[in-house]
């Protein structure tokens, strides 16, 4: 096994419990060098609490982790020193500069002045904010104080970066730059843990974990979750796609339905015997839909089914 195949982040049944509420329940999975590995799914799933666990702000009740090859509860300052973390509300000091906020993050993780001066352009320049190096953070768009946040979090070079949904609100351009970051720590071989409770951006990830109500679904590469599904999608084209789902969610042959922007996704047990009977269905219950055609099943597609159909194994 070569070194960026090499497990930089290992986790094993680990657990979390809080008053009534099991938040993590015996999850376990690895994250090599230069992956991208997703923990996906909907609020409530999870993902922070692991997270807060792995960076060592959280004890787990059960299980084990280690980060770089230190055990995140036996020595976590250990394991700090190879990671960052980068929270939901990440802690930007909105009466400094972009320069400064990133000059504080080198000072706390002890980087030398060379250095930082090389990082801070390159950072700055990826994230297409070099223009805005005197720019007040409190004076930043949302978008640009996660890019800010990401570049005080990269500053010193970890091993592995945590992101708890690092682009939750944020704009479609702040977005792309943040992923396009992201890509190029993977050449310099940085394990990457990203959440996120958009599920199309599980595309994006190298592997993925779908988590709901503290448990692991599933875990693999995006190509192989969506093969796994086993049943076929039809896409409703149509005006009003509600009217479509209300319509069509007693049918038989349908495990679930998806509201997609433009139609419906159907998870099905046979695509061609059922598409022209649910055009019948429609065309009875006098509601307008352009086309029902066959589609390469997502990873939404793959999570609701097995969250509506039980059909996680």
């Amino acid at each position: 096994m070569s070194v960026e195949d090499q497990p930089v982040i290992r986790i094993s049944g680990l657990s979390k419990r809080f008053p009534g509420v099991h938040a993590v329940e015996e999850v376990s999975f690895d994250v090599r060098a230069g992956e991208i590995f997703g923990l996906v799914g909907p609020d409530g799933a999870g993902k922070t609490t692991t997270l807060r666990m792995l960076a060592g702000v959280l004890p787990p009740e059960v299980g084990t982790a280690t980060v770089a090859g230190f055990d995140v509860t036996r020595d976590p300052e250990g394991a700090k020193q190879h990671l960052s973390y980068m929270p939901q509300r990440f802690g930007l000091y909105e009466d400094l500069t972009v320069d400064e906020n990133i000059g504080f993050y080198a000072d706390l993780f002890g980087v030398k002045k060379a250095e930082r001066e090389q990082r801070s352009r390159q950072l700055l320049q990826a994230a297409g904010m070099s223009e805005f190096r005197a720019r007040l953070a409190g004076k930043l768009s949302g978008g640009m104080k996660q890019k800010l946040g990401l570049m005080c979090a990269l500053i010193h070079r970890p091993k592995v970066i945590l992101l708890d949904e690092p682009t939750t609100g944020v704009d479609p351009v702040s977005r792309r730059d943040f992923w396009r970051i992201l890509y190029s720590l993977v050449a310099e071989g940085v394990a990457i843990l990203t959440s996120t409770a958009y599920l199309d951006e599980a595309e994006r990830c190298h592997r993925v974990a779908l988590m709901h109500k503290g448990k692991l679904l599933f875990c693999d590469t995006p190509a192989k979750l969506k093969a796994r599904l086993g049943k076929g999608v039809l896409a409703v084209i149509a005006p009003d796609p509600r009217r479509v789902r209300d319509a069509l969610a007693d049918s038989q042959g349908i495990s679930s339905l998806v509201l997609t922007g433009d139609g419906v996704h159907l998870v099905v047990d046979d695509t061609q015997r059922r598409s022209a009977g649910f055009s019948a269905c429609l065309r009875a219950a006098g509601i307008p839909f352009d086309d029902i055609h066959q589609v390469t099943p997502t990873i939404e597609d793959l999570f609701v089914d097995a969250v509506t159909a039980g059909g996680a194994a």
